[in-house]
């Protein structure tokens, strides 16, 4: 029997840290006459318990104490869908409009690449670090069931890069089984999370394949794991998150009392069962405990 739940606030974006000027383009793009004074994606903690989210129109990204303090770790001109802290420490993000760039300072970052084999990126989306190295990244841009181009990439920790997939509609969150053995990725146009092996063929594509068919709102947005296996799922314009177990059973479904573009999810590290989900729409960060 699946678990229904309610979540509960955690951080809330500061009123002074809310954008209330002129929307930006990605902004008017993606919400239309609608005032955004954030959209806050991509959440993860650091080693020392501080939650991330990236602000995708304004160029931010805040880093939240675990007391709650919010700070403007990054700002600048681009659309950052995701930041992570690679092995090595650099602050790489995914960035809708720059490409995959390293955040080298407050307000700079170094271009790390546009496109593969002469061919742009559609619009990265999202990302994840395997424990290898492995950089695994998304490419969305505007595609949908109508134009299923979305793509998956990975970087080897040797700096190889390989197109996985190119047929997604729409691929955007993304992250690895605990173990790292598996793969999975947010189909958001087609309501699916698909999975596939990280133990890739020498050459061509992977064997990729639907782990999950879902329904309302818009589809998948964030993806994350936790030790257990356990996969949670932000479903997008649905204000709520499913999780599931390593087969794909339903353990929990988790409403948000409020907003709904409920875009990331992701674990607290020091207790995997607490989850936490971020709403866009009202600039809140929910968490809930899932009874195991």
């Amino acid at each position: 029997m699946t678990l229904r739940l309610t979540a509960e606030p955690a951080f809330y974006l500061p009123e002074e840290l809310r954008h209330k000027g002129e929307p930006s383009a990605w902004a008017k793009m993606t919400r239309p006459g609608q005032p955004i004074h954030s959209f806050l994606e991509a959440a993860f903690f650091d080693e020392a318990r501080s939650l991330w989210l990236s602000d995708v129109p304004y160029g931010r990204v805040f880093r939240v104490s675990p007391e709650g303090a919010w700070e403007v770790m990054h700002r600048i001109d681009g659309e950052p869908h995701a930041m992570r802290i690679a092995p090595d420490g650099r602050h790489i993000a995914v960035d809708y409009r720059q490409g995959l760039i390293e955040l080298t300072g407050h307000d700079s970052y170094n271009v790390l690449t546009t496109g593969f084999e002469g061919q742009s990126f559609l619009g990265l989306s999202d990302m994840c670090y395997g424990k290898d190295g492995t950089l695994w990244f998304t490419d969305s841009g505007r595609t949908s069931l109508s134009d299923p181009r979305g793509r998956v990439y990975c970087i080897s920790a040797a700096g190889d890069m390989r197109l996985l997939l190119d047929r997604v509609p729409y691929s955007n969150g993304i992250c690895l089984s605990p173990d790292g053995a598996w793969l999975y990725i947010a189909a958001t146009r087609a309501n699916q999370v698909w999975r596939l092996s990280t133990c890739l063929p020498e050459m061509g594509q992977p064997m990729a394949g639907t782990f999950l068919q879902l329904s309302g709102g818009l589809g998948p947005d964030g993806l994350a794991t936790n030790a257990r296996g356990w996969l949670a799922v932000a479903q997008a314009q649905a204000g709520r998150a499913y999780v599931f177990d390593e087969l794909g059973d339903p353990i929990a479904e988790v409403r948000l009392p409020k907003g709904l573009w409920t875009t990331s999810v992701t674990f607290h590290p020091d207790d995997q069962t607490r989850l936490f989900i971020v709403d866009a729409q009202t600039g809140t960060v929910f968490t809930v405990d899932i009874p195991d």
